[in-house]
């Protein structure tokens, strides 16, 4: 059977993953010593599968306040894609944060202590989590991105004081070429786009070799972006590590505010400086902005590519791979080169 990200499409942690029924994931919350109303709703999430449990009154390990619900939320994490290293990575930065009061939404803990389970006779990895009451915000004012600036800083503070061995590095190598070499070994971009797509990823790439080798690597959140961001009672807090990385804290700066305007420009200055209050940031990075930019549709290219079997991607991604797909992607990676050469000087 062919492998794509990792595992074997037909196998039974596949078919158990695609095929997850309101009595699998109840069983796998009960097992960790929870009751269940018997309550189920799936959450939106492509790359693992997600839910919102009701759990019974009494069988809550967290008293119910403004932030919190009788809700918990279970994660059954994609199989093949993270180790359990990987993840339990993840669980200790959110746990790092929280034991700094960064407002973050650590997993609960089972019976063992542990928190992450493998479902029963298969290698399937899942964690539950306490449901938050927040809402997103659509943009942020400027009073706004100066308490998201000073959260990002706190964050990156804790991100900083320990090494995630296991956590992939985001650089041109694991982010560009890895992805590229894919790209083309499966044969996704059609042949008469390919020379063209291949020698600009690859220019992308050389350009971003030498500031990476230069810049900080932390702990960072990785997917940094708005749809992560909740605002509560009490202030904003960041949801979804799923894609932590070790990375330049430049990464979920520019996630942020995305934007290349004037506009965008002033906002991200109103948020670094916010930054700058509690964490000193090395401004040099901010000309990697593109290369990540153009690193991150590299890496969305690849991934769909890696999870078409899953039935969840056609419906979602009905244009990828057509004519019209892959000429965009050559167009916006072309005009990324072009932007990053006039950054650089070139």
């Amino acid at each position: 059977m062919p492998k794509t990200g990792g595992f074997v499409w037909g196998s039974e942690e596949t078919k158990f993953f695609f095929e997850l029924t309101p009595d699998r994931i109840l069983n796998s919350v009960e097992e960790a010593g929870f009751r269940c109303t018997g309550r189920v709703q799936e959450l939106n999430s492509m790359e693992n599968r997600v839910y919102d449990v009701e759990l019974e009154e009494g069988t809550t390990s967290l008293p119910d306040d403004a932030r919190t619900a009788r809700s918990r939320i279970i994660k059954f994490y994609r199989p093949g894609r993270w180790s359990k290293g990987q993840i339990l990575e993840e669980h200790e930065f959110l746990k790092d944060l929280s034991e700094n009061e960064v407002p973050v939404v650590p997993p609960l803990a089972f019976k063992t202590g542990e928190t992450v389970r493998e479902v029963k006779g298969l290698t399937i990895y899942y964690s539950i989590f306490p449901k938050v009451r927040g809402r997103a915000p659509q943009e942020l004012n400027n009073e706004n991105l100066k308490v998201v600036g000073r959260l990002l800083a706190r964050l990156h503070q804790v991100g900083a004081r320990k090494r995630a061995k296991h956590r992939i590095e985001i650089n041109p190598t694991s982010y560009g070429r890895d992805n590229l070499n894919h790209i083309l070994q499966t044969r996704l971009v059609p042949d008469h786009f390919r020379d063209r797509y291949q020698s600009v990823v690859e220019k992308i790439c050389e350009a971003g070799d030498p500031i990476f080798k230069s810049c900080e690597t932390i702990r960072i959140h990785g997917d940094c972006h708005l749809g992560n961001l909740l605002w509560g009672s009490e202030g904003p807090f960041f949801l979804d590590f799923d894609d932590m990385l070790r990375g330049p804290p430049v990464q979920d700066m520019w996630l942020i505010v995305a934007g290349r305007d004037a506009e965008a420009l002033e906002q991200r200055e109103i948020l670094l400086s916010a930054y700058e209050e509690m964490r000193t940031f090395d401004r040099s990075t901010l000309q990697l902005i593109e290369i990540l930019r153009a690193l991150r549709f590299i890496h969305f290219s690849a991934w769909i590519g890696k999870r078409w079997q899953d039935p969840a991607f056609p419906k979602h991604f009905p244009h990828f791979g057509s004519e019209r797909y892959w000429e965009e992607q050559v167009t916006d990676l072309y005009e990324q080169w072009e932007l990053i050469q006039t950054a650089s000087g070139g």
